[in-house]
C-alpha cells in the first residue's frame, strides 16, 4: 500500500503517534507539540487520505484507529524506518573496510612517506587497499571534484584554491655522496662545492639546472651539472655508484644513510613543505577523514623521530 501525495514528515510521525498512544493528549505530548496542533494535524490526516482515520472511544478514553489506519501500518513503518535509516551517520570501520584509498602524489613525496604510510594503513585498515597515482596537473582538480582521488600531497602550494589544505612537515636540503668518496669526509665549503661533479633530479625546465645552480647565480658562482634524472628514486643509487654530489630533501636521502655521507650545503636554500590536500566534499567524510588521521600520524611519527 502507498501512502498518498501530500503528506509530510509530521504527518507520519503524528499518525505513528496516534497508532501506538491511541489517545491525543498522549501523542502530543511524544511529539512535542500542544493538543490543539495534535488536533489539527489529525484533522489533516482526515483529508488527505479522505476518510478518518481515527473515532473517539466509545468509553470516552482516547481514540480507535480505523481498518484504514491499521492497514497503513506496516507501510508507515517502513517508511519511517527508511527515513531513520536515511539519517543515520555513516559510521567508518577500518577493521572490515574493504575500500581503496587512492592518493595522488609525485616521486619525492611518495618515497618521503609512502611506506609508512602503506605499514600505519594495513596495521589499522587489514582488509583496505592503497593506491599511489601520479597526479596530472590538468586534470587533478576535476579527478578530486570527482571523488576519483581521496588526497593529494604535494610540495608546496596547493593546484587548486579551493581545496581543503594541511600541512604535514618541513624538510630541508642537505647534500650527498657516497661512503668512501675521494674527497673524505671535509666539510663542504663554496669552492669544493662548485668545484665536484653534481647530479640534478630535474623533472621539468632545463634538466641541468635547478633551484641550487639559482641560487648559486644569484651569488655570482655556479657549479658542474655533469649528469640529470628525472626520478628521485634512482638518484640515490647513481650517487652511491659514483663521484657525484647531490642535493636532495634530507627525509630522502637520510634513508639511504648505510650508503650516503650528507653534508649542509654551504649556500642558504629555501624549505620544503609537504602538505595534505582534498576537496572539501570529502571534508566531513568518515573514510576520508580516517584517512587524514593516518597520513597526519605519519606525519608526527617522522617529525619526532628528527626530534
Amino acid at each position: 500500500m502507498k501512502l498518498p501525495s501530500g503528506i509530510d514528515m509530521d504527518l507520519l510521525l503524528t499518525l505513528d503517534a496516534l497508532l501506538d498512544e491511541q489517545n491525543i493528549t498522549h501523542a502530543a505530548l511524544r511529539l512535542g507539540i500542544s493538543q490543539p496542533a495534535m488536533s489539527a494535524r489529525l484533522a489533516r490526516l482526515r483529508r488527505v487520505f479522505g476518510e478518518r482515520l481515527f473515532i473517539a472511544a466509545p468509553n470516552g478514553r482516547g481514540v480507535l484507529p480505523t481498518p484504514r489506519a491499521l492497514a497503513l501500518r506496516p507501510t508507515l513503518q517502513q517508511v519511517l524506518n527508511g527515513m531513520s535509516a536515511l539519517l543515520e551517520p555513516v559510521v567508518f570501520d577500518p577493521l572490515t573496510s574493504q575500500r581503496t584509498f587512492v592518493v595522488a602524489l609525485h616521486e619525492n613525496p611518495a618515497l618521503m612517506v609512502g611506506a609508512d604510510l602503506f605499514n600505519r594503513v594495513r596495521k589499522t585498515a587489514p582488509m583496505a587497499r592503497l593506491r599511489f597515482v601520479q597526479p596530472d596537473l590538468d586534470t587533478l582538480s576535476e579527478q578530486m571534484e570527482q571523488g576519483e582521488i581521496d588526497l593529494f600531497i604535494g610540495i608546496g602550494e596547493a593546484v587548486n584554491e579551493g581545496w581543503v589544505g594541511r600541512q604535514l612537515f618541513t624538510d630541508h636540503f642537505v647534500s650527498a655522496q657516497r661512503k668512501g668518496h675521494p674527497r673524505g669526509q671535509l666539510e663542504l665549503d663554496l669552492q669544493a662545492f662548485c668545484s665536484a661533479a653534481h647530479l640534478l633530479v630535474s623533472s621539468a625546465g632545463d634538466p641541468f639546472v635547478g633551484i641550487v645552480d639559482r641560487v648559486l647565480a644569484k651569488l655570482g658562482s655556479s657549479r658542474q651539472v655533469v649528469m640529470s634524472t628525472q626520478s628521485y628514486a634512482t638518484a640515490p643509487a647513481l650517487v652511491v655508484g659514483t663521484d657525484l654530489l647531490c642535493t636532495l630533501p634530507r627525509r630522502l636521502l637520510k634513508q639511504f644513510a648505510s650508503s650516503l655521507d650528507l653534508f649542509e650545503p654551504p649556500i642558504d636554500l629555501p624549505s620544503l613543505s609537504l602538505n595534505a590536500y582534498w576537496h572539501p566534499r570529502n571534508h566531513e567524510d568518515a573514510a576520508s577523514i580516517w584517512l587524514r588521521e593516518q597520513v597526519l600520524q605519519v606525519a608526527g611519527g617522522l617529525e619526532r623521530n628528527e626530534g
